[in-house]
């Protein structure tokens, strides 16, 4: 039982991610941007992505094993942000509302953390590289909406 929920979670974090990352790709708009300097290939979003919900549905999944409603709402919270965030910024083009969107995630990454602390290293520890890719992914939304007026 408690692999299908893994399983449960690795769907819906990797083929959600998949789903919403494949119908809002970065277009022609997106690419006649400025850029900052420290703005990566884009080939390098695809494995970093993939890696991270991964990570994602391993920590939330831990979450529910052991009975953390708490950061299970944040998790689910995290989540519904995070697949918000590529249909605002990709398709609508709307890079400021993007930001706002990306700094929110942050925050429930953190109170995710916060309400994991010691009680599943594990858990914490796989939202960490999550916590700081946001971090970069939202230093570039707000670098490319700065570069762009």
């Amino acid at each position: 039982m408690k692999w299908l929920q893994l399983a449960g979670f690795l769907i819906l974090s990797v083929g959600g991610g998949f789903l919403i990352g494949s119908g809002n790709r970065p277009d022609e708009l997106y690419q006649g941007l400025v850029k900052p300097w420290f703005s990566p290939p884009d080939w390098v979003f695809a494995p970093a992505w993939t890696l991270i919900y991964v990570l994602i549905a391993v920590a939330g999944w831990r979450a529910l094993r052991r009975g953390n409603r708490p950061a299970l709402v944040a998790w689910v919270l995290q989540l519904a942000l995070n697949f918000l965030w590529s249909p605002i910024f990709f398709s609508a083009h709307a890079v400021l509302p993007a930001l706002l969107v990306i700094l929110a995630l942050l925050v429930s990454i953190l109170v995710f953390l916060a309400r994991v602390g010691t009680r599943d290293p594990v858990a914490f520890w796989c939202f960490v590289p999550y916590a700081m890719w946001v971090s970069y992914a939202a230093a570039l939304n707000g670098a490319i909406w700065w570069l762009n007026p």
